[in-house]
């Protein structure tokens, strides 16, 4: 038996790789199983090139918990380790990684980001047991050994009996982590960090049923037999070939990571790349609403299948957060601070491809089935949008497949949009008008009177609508947005006819006076428009620029200060050739107040703002007038 000293100059080392290691201390069972796996795949490669002569067999890693005994047990068939390996990698090589990590980190212990960097996953034990010991027997012919070691520098090492290939690592947990003792935590770990380990992982037994005989009679009981309770799978969807997956494989692959989640996915975007950087998985698009409170962390990021975190800022560019699915990239470390994962060139480069594959996939499905694609938009738009926003190289390829839809139900790209409207909704400065409407409901009366125009009206009603049309207006030359209630139609597509008033100028303005007395200042501009007769007397207009820049101050950004608290501001667009102007200029004072009132009411209902009191009292002087 050997005893010794771990070489390290920090005093009392464990209790500091316990206090700062991790933040959390669960991470142990991910390290332990990691390194089995590393054990394992190792033996597979080193039997495969034919530098070890042994039969690889069927190895898989087996997680027992001995609660009396206060011990965790976790065992491997990989390449194990000789006494000699036990004193180079456990006490030099992993000792030695811990005293650096603990003194270039000991300050900022907060910052513990790194530690893949240090081959400190072993040491995690030592957060959870107070005493470790390591079973373990080369795939070499030499004895087995037997490393133990308390938490304090001493260790003992000593030869042992095991006959069998591979390690043993027990675990004597300590009085602060008997949760983990617990069978419901452990499967609840391994589920969580090793659900798609690439050796498979054994946690007790099951009961499976046997199949039926065919000659069975009727008062057959179904028989059962014990098998070993695999808890993951070793070779899910991602790490298999696009061409070696069905449309079914997808969405089933779907449903084991999501289980609790009952919608299908649109379609998925399977990411394979090997040059200049490693990076494999599949990414769902969900039905999103329209609604930007979406829950994100629902992509998780593995390392050679080894579960690291579902919190990928920065890896998979910031729209796509809202899809879900699985990166999985061996240069990503398993260990990262967010500010090194910012910096890292490699990160970066992740993320721009991933963007480059969404776009070519989206393109490919527009142009594959563009029915199917159209019939899917209002679930997607959301994050296509966001993309354009937030993405310049999104945005360069966006021309191929984003849609704009009309309250028609056509659906047009950005270029069949100017074609199909440009001879009809240029004005006569040469400018195109898109009309859009953000409430097919709300803004019926003013789509209508586009329609009766010839116009066509987009449907264009994501939160984020206001900050993507002003994007598309900067960068699209003679191209301007007007939501179809932000004034009178031939407002917003102003021709060449000259409009004929039937009132005179100063009559014009003695109704508009009239009607100012009437009208709150602080919510109303009062504009005198000769219109067609048969066009309503009161129309309410809320002016395009201000309440976009409103609108866009509410959803962030919009370049004014402030104003998303500032009060709403109407246009009242008074028709001088409505039978009811002549009436109002034709009447007596008191009678005038009567019907601008009326007439106002009348208007802010067709908007949805006659509300509270002022609708009360409409609604009981309109009944009355029935009388």
């Amino acid at each position: 038996m050997t005893t010794g000293k771990i070489n390290v100059s920090v005093e009392n080392i464990f209790p500091l790789i316990k206090k700062f290691l991790y933040s959390d201390h669960e991470i142990f069972l991910r390290e332990l199983i990691s390194n089995a796996t590393d054990a394992t795949l190792k033996l597979k490669h080193l039997t495969s090139i034919g530098e070890a002569k042994v039969d690889y067999g069927n190895p898989k890693i087996e997680v027992k918990i001995d609660k009396e005994g206060k011990k965790i047990h976790i065992i491997d068939q990989g390449l194990g380790m000789t006494a000699d390996e036990v004193e180079k990698y456990i006490n030099q090589i992993a000792f030695s990684g811990a005293e650096e990590f603990l003194e270039k980190y000991k300050d900022s212990a907060k910052d513990s980001g790194v530690i893949g960097h240090f081959g400190l996953g072993f040491y995690s034990a030592f957060m959870v047991a107070e005493k470790v010991e390591i079973i373990t027997k080369s795939f070499k012919d030499e004895p087995a050994a037997h490393w133990t070691c308390d938490g304090s520098p001493e260790f003992t090492l000593e030869p042992h009996t095991k006959t069998d290939r591979g390690t043993e690592i027990i675990l004597h947990v300590a009085e602060d982590s008997l949760e983990f003792l617990e069978e419901y935590k452990i499967r609840e770990l391994l589920t969580k960090y090793n659900k798609f380990m690439p050796v498979p992982i054994k946690f007790g037994t099951k009961q499976e049923a046997l199949p039926k005989p065919e000659n069975a009679g009727d008062d057959y009981k179904t028989e059962y037999i014990e098998v070993d309770n695999i808890i993951n799978n070793p070779n899910p969807a991602w790490t298999k070939q696009p061409s070696d997956l069905t449309d079914e494989d997808y969405k089933n692959f779907y449903r084991e990571l999501y289980p609790m989640q009952f919608d299908e996915p649109l379609f998925n975007i399977h990411l394979n790349v090997d040059y200049p950087f490693n990076l494999t998985g599949i990414l769902y698009f969900p039905k999103l609403s329209s609604d930007l409170q979406i829950q994100k962390d629902k992509i998780q990021l593995y390392q050679n299948q080894v579960f690291v975190t579902d919190n990928v800022e920065g890896i998979v560019p910031e729209f796509l957060m809202m899809l879900k699915g699985v990166v999985d990239s061996p240069d990503i470390p398993l260990n990262v601070s967010r500010s090194y994962l910012q910096a890292d060139g490699n990160v970066k480069k992740i993320s721009n491809y991933i963007t480059r594959k969404v776009s070519d996939k989206l393109k490919s499905l527009f142009n594959e089935n563009r029915e199917d694609f159209e019939k899917k938009w209002n679930d997607i738009k959301i994050v296509l949008e966001y993309g354009m926003l937030s993405e310049p190289k999104f945005y360069e390829k966006a021309g191929d497949f984003v849609l704009y839809p009309t309250t028609d139900d056509k659906y047009y790209t950005l270029a069949e949009l100017k074609e199909a409207i440009s001879s009809t909704q240029t004005d006569k400065n040469g400018k195109l008008v898109v009309l859009y409407a953000s409430n097919r409901e709300a803004q019926h009366s003013y789509i209508a009177h586009a329609k009766e125009k010839g116009y066509q009206v987009l449907l264009l009603d994501s939160p984020i609508v206001s900050h993507l049309i002003q994007k598309l207006e900067a960068d699209n030359e003679n191209l301007t947005f007007a939501r179809v209630d932000s004034d009178h139609i031939d407002k917003l597509i102003q021709k060449d006819e000259e409009a004929i008033s039937k009132l005179t100028d100063e009559e014009k303005e003695k109704l508009k006076a009239t009607i100012e007395a009437s009208v709150p200042k602080e919510n109303y501009t009062v504009q005198m428009e000769a219109l067609d007769s048969t066009t309503a007397p009161f129309i309410i207009t809320q002016p395009e620029f201000m309440r976009r820049m409103k609108e866009m101050s509410q959803t962030g950004g919009g370049g004014m200060f402030g104003m998303g608290n500032f009060p709403d501001m109407y246009n009242l667009v008074v028709n001088t050739n409505s039978e009811l102007a002549t009436s109002i200029l034709n009447s007596s004072e008191e009678v005038q107040k009567e019907l601008v009132k009326q007439a106002l009411d009348i208007a802010k209902l067709s908007q949805g703002l006659l509300k509270g009191e002022e609708l009360t009292a409409f609604v009981k002087k309109s009944f009355e007038a029935l009388k």
